[in-house]
């Protein structure tokens, strides 16, 4: 089997990159240059194709949003529609958890009935949507991914801001927010990824998370303590934090209303569905795969 990859040199593209070849798999990228005709790449018997390309999530809300539109779900069907005329066994998209839901009330499953509000979401809903809606040959299989807030070596996202935080002894502003979030270790999703190489179950939509939600303010704690630093958790009052991240949606502070979301909401996903299918635990624990991002923002 060979492992083509789209999305090679994204943060995720990267982490699966070394995982496949430590895992001695044949890895083959799937370029930028290749989705001006696909039909080039010629896919054998039984190769599995991943695509991670796409347009991430745009926190400073600048972006076009056609471009979601064009690379979300466009290059996705270009690929899917080539994969489907191919010798190809397996298709890997890795959408996420923003195709179904921006807020979750409760716990997130495969079930919940798709209402994104955002571009982005929107974009990978479609691309999700056209995947299940095409006829699917004997003996192909595809596997929609839903992960949710992904972190590991390289990540630059949220994580890295509140380890910059720590780091420069500046205090936690948000902790009167009270809030249970899950993550990805971007380790654990290479492993799901990799067993769904070797196993074979149901097509279909899979969440992707880690076991433990944890809180924001047990994430801060934790990275000073990575640090050898007290934790600094600052309880400004509601009230004014969302004032201030409204007034940066204005003037483009750091803290605008969409990223005091991303820091202070409750979002846990369910991940009983892909662990069932697979018959598998994952390697890495919350906290370990904690450990191992706040290993990778020291270097």
């Amino acid at each position: 089997m060979q492992v083509w990859v789209s999305g090679n040199s994204g943060f995720v593209g990267k982490n699966l990159i070394q995982y496949l070849k430590d895992s001695s798999f044949e890895y083959c990228p799937i370029t930028r240059t290749d989705f001006h005709d696909v039909s080039k790449l010629e896919f054998d018997v039984n190769d599995a194709i991943v695509h991670l390309a796409g347009k991430a999530h745009d926190l400073k809300a600048t972006s076009n949003p056609d471009e979601y539109y064009r690379i979300n779900f466009e290059l996705t069907k270009k690929l899917y529609d080539e994969f489907l005329k191919s010798k190809a066994g397996k298709f890997i998209f890795v959408s996420s958890v923003k195709a179904t839901a921006d807020v979750v009330d409760g716990i997130l499953t495969e079930e919940h009935l798709p209402n994104p509000q955002t571009h982005y979401g929107k974009s990978k809903l479609m691309a999700e949507e056209y995947i299940q809606n095409q006829p699917l040959p004997e003996g192909k299989s595809y596997y929609i991914l839903r992960p949710c807030m992904i972190h590991g070596p390289g990540n630059k996202g949220n994580l890295n801001l509140l380890y910059k935080f720590v780091q420069k002894n500046i205090p936690y502003p948000l902790a009167a927010f009270d809030n249970k979030r899950s993550l990805l270790s971007v380790d654990n999703l290479c492993f799901v990824i990799k067993k769904l190489f070797e196993k074979n179950i149901p097509s279909g939509i899979y969440n992707v998370a880690d076991d433990e939600p944890l809180s924001t303010n047990q994430i801060v704690s934790f990275l000073a303590n990575s640090l050898n630093k007290k934790p600094k958790l600052w309880p400004i009052s509601q009230k004014i934090i969302i004032k201030t991240a409204k007034i940066g949606d204005k003037i483009k502070l750091p803290l605008n209303t969409e990223r005091l979301k991303k820091l202070t909401e409750n979002y846990i996903v369910s991940n009983i569905k892909i662990k069932e299918a697979l018959d598998i635990e994952f390697p890495l624990s919350s906290m370990e795969g904690l450990c191992k991002t706040a290993k990778a923002f020291k270097r």
